[in-house]
């Protein structure tokens, strides 16, 4: 008796080479676009930096764009399998987070993109690193009353996510903001010395 002709189911193989092309066109799509979105989330932090309000919500509103195109076209499961769109997304949150509290806005959800718990979360950790360089800035510049404010803004914001019990990445990320809240407190100390 010959096995070898039963072996193989070639409509088989075909269908999951199809799948596996499919899936790898897919992967390039989102990388490719979830590597603006990581761009132009830095350079909108670095327009925040320097004062520049329109341009960063100007570039908002392109990144918004990308990341609706990017569900509507693939899904918010399919997506997220992807480790540089999270990482886009994360920095989108982190540029959006930090703008929200430079206009006096608050830390909230964001609207018209849809977004997971870890996007948050990384997302609002990183900023406190972003909010303590503006404090150095500020205070470099004789504005201590903002130094001083950016504080109080950090404690609050680590005073909400001591009470969750992140894990893993998330926990990395949480133990880099708890080390910006003591950057700050270090630098409003130095400062008060100084007075």
């Amino acid at each position: 008796m010959c096995y070898v002709k039963q072996m193989i189911n070639k409509v088989f193989i075909k269908k999951l080479k199809k799948d596996y092309t499919d899936s790898s066109n897919e992967r390039r799509q989102i990388i490719s676009l979830a590597n603006v979105v990581l761009h132009d989330s830095k350079r909108i932090i670095f327009a925040l930096h320097r004062g520049d309000i329109k341009k960063a919500e100007e570039s908002f509103k392109e990144i918004e764009k990308i990341l609706e195109k990017l569900d509507k076209k693939f899904g918010h499961k399919r997506v997220y399998q992807e480790g540089s769109y999270k990482a886009g997304v994360e920095e989108y949150v982190e540029a959006k987070m930090f703008y929200n509290i430079l206009t006096g806005k608050k830390v909230d959800k964001i609207q018209g993109v849809e977004l997971t718990y870890e996007s948050y979360l990384g997302g609002i950790c990183d900023a406190t690193g972003e909010l303590v360089r503006r404090a150095v800035n500020e205070a470099a510049q004789g504005n201590i009353k903002i130094a001083e404010e950016i504080k109080e803004i950090i404690s609050d914001v680590l005073g909400e996510l001591v009470e969750f019990d992140m894990t893993g990445y998330l926990r990395t990320k949480y133990d880099q903001a708890r080390g910006n809240l003591r950057k700050i407190e270090q630098i409003n100390y130095e400062i008060k010395i100084r007075k």
